[in-house]
């Protein structure tokens, strides 16, 4: 699957960033220099691609 980064940037100024196709945290690493030169995030929404990967790390970790 293709990686991608999207920026939203509303007509209001404010930004979202999007990540597709990342499993687990490597959305977070990917994204990191994008959020930082856009300053401070407000907010943050998961999504099950990162919680999905996330529950399959702890479920082999237990075993």
């Amino acid at each position: 699957m293709t990686k991608i980064i999207e920026v939203l940037v509303a007509p209001t100024g404010e930004t979202q960033v999007e990540t597709k196709g990342f499993s687990g945290g490597e959305c977070r690493e990917a994204s990191a220099f994008i959020e930082k030169a856009l300053g401070t995030r407000t907010s943050e929404t998961l999504t099950n691609e990162y919680h999905h990967q996330q529950s399959r790390q702890t479920n082999t970790e237990q075993a």
